[in-house]
């Protein structure tokens, strides 16, 4: 009878561990990088393919609830920043007079308005300038109007490119332009 408890208690124990290790293989939490910093959902690892939260690849995600479909609108755009007629890309620490310039294209939506910040190494944001659009179009140009930046220590600073999708929504971004500040 003792032999029998003891191949009961062996049979539940291996299945149960053998349950919790193949759980624990199916649906995995993982650390996701995307350009270099971490999204803050991460993803998961589920029976051999990467899961990552839409919203965190950028640009607007909208759940289509009656059609099970998800629609991300991300238009292609490129940033150039202009120091009077000239391009640039690294500066020198200190103050800069200069504007963005950005060309949208593919874009499959309307959109309220766009929005062009900076960030600095810190962290913190600085609104440049945002204009509520009037006409639609799939591609456009928006240009900043000359600005002066303190450009305060050496570090990555980033243009951002931001979307609006509706009066009542948030901006989200779209895209961005690094510029290296550096010591003299």
């Amino acid at each position: 009878m003792k032999w029998k408890r003891i191949l009961l208690c062996v049979t539940v124990f291996s299945l149960l561990g053998g349950s919790l290790l193949f759980a624990d293989s199916v649906n995995e939490k993982i650390r996701v990088l995307i350009n270099g910093k971490e999204a803050a959902d991460g993803g998961y690892l589920i029976d051999g393919t990467t899961y990552v939260p839409v919203r965190e690849a950028g640009g607007i995600a909208k759940w289509d609830n009656s059609n099970k479909r998800v629609t991300v609108i991300k238009p292609n755009v490129h940033i150039f920043l202009f120091k009077g007629d000239t391009v640039f890309g690294n500066v020198n620490v200190g103050k800069l007079k200069f504007n963005v310039f950005s060309q949208v294209d593919s874009l499959t939506t309307d959109i309220a308005a766009v929005k062009v910040t900076i960030t600095n190494p810190s962290g913190q944001v600085k609104d440049i300038q945002s204009q509520e659009l009037k006409t639609q179009k799939d591609n456009f140009w928006f240009r900043t109007y000359d600005f002066t930046y303190d450009f305060s220590r050496a570090g990555k600073y980033q243009v951002g490119f931001h979307i609006k999708e509706n009066a009542n929504s948030n901006y989200v971004l779209v895209a961005e332009k690094i510029i290296t500040a550096l010591n003299e």
